[in-house]
């Protein structure tokens, strides 16, 4: 699939992904929106996953350890056939597998439960060592948020990997440059990031993290060590008043609002 192609496709599941979190009455609607082109390129193009056979044991393995954004991640499934799309609908409601975090016992292509920052990455590692102990050729990729990378879990994963050599293995930081409550310069300021992980031994590539042209070859990019993508993204990309504002981590849109985000979505699909 070529990156207009995949440009269409994360505008659906960004318009998807609002109405969703508009009918649920919550949700983490700027750390999804920032990171939907990072799904939507692994999904459909980078992966390779079987959606009828969701435990095939040949599949990419993909962790979502900033699991907040599920509801990003559950569009997306749906979109690429993991679960029915009418599904969505039921996002947080009683009885929906569709949780706020996301369930590897519920949802089929969930790898492993998230929602504790600092453990996606760790159990990522865990898979990639498993696959070089059992000679398996799958590849393992890990999404966290910048604010996680604030964990020291994430910093002992990091030096497990360099230490065992897991060139299957590939971390995508979503560098949105917000948590909750505040910008990540006002807590525990990692940036930059790439001379850190470069001296843990990772290659590290640096990118526009809402550019399909150049997150696509980064995904794909095989080499000798470890790999992190820094991907510089936008907070609530897409949506022009919710863009790098704090306030939008964990926040409803307004009726008002929500038409607004509409609008605007939609004027991009067309």
């Amino acid at each position: 699939m070529d990156t207009t192609e995949l440009e269409r496709i994360a505008r659906e599941i960004r318009l998807r992904d609002l109405q969703a979190v508009f009918e649920a009455g919550a949700g983490h609607i700027g750390g999804e929106m920032s990171v939907i082109d990072i799904l939507t390129a692994l999904y459909f193009r980078v992966l390779n996953i079987w959606p009828d056979q969701p435990k095939h044991p040949d599949r990419d393995r993909f962790v979502l350890s900033k699991g907040h954004t599920a509801c990003a991640l559950y569009v997306t499934l749906a979109k690429r056939g993991f679960i029915p799309e009418e599904e969505i609908s039921t996002f947080l409601q009683p009885h929906s597998r569709l949780n706020g975090h996301p369930n590897c016992n519920k949802v089929p292509g969930v790898e492993t439960n998230t929602g504790p920052l600092g453990h996606g990455l760790p159990v990522a590692v865990g898979m990639a060592k498993a696959a070089k102990l059992s000679g398996a050729g799958f590849h393992t990729y890990v999404v966290t948020g910048d604010g996680e990378m604030q964990e020291g879990s994430n910093w002992e994963a990091i030096m497990a990997a360099a230490q065992f050599k897991l060139d299957n293995l590939t971390l995508v930081i979503d560098h949105n440059r917000f948590q909750q409550g505040a910008a990540l310069a006002e807590t525990n300021d990692l940036a930059p990031l790439r001379p850190k992980l470069e001296a843990f031994d990772w290659e590290v590539t640096e990118i526009n993290g809402n550019a399909m042209s150049e997150i696509v070859p980064a995904l794909e990019h095989r080499g000798a060590r470890p790999h992190c993508i820094v991907a510089h993204t936008n907070k609530g990309h897409g949506i022009s008043f919710m863009q790098d504002r704090v306030d939008w981590h964990h926040k409803v849109p307004s009726r008002e609002q929500y038409e607004i985000a509409l609008a605007e979505l939609s004027e991009a699909l067309s």
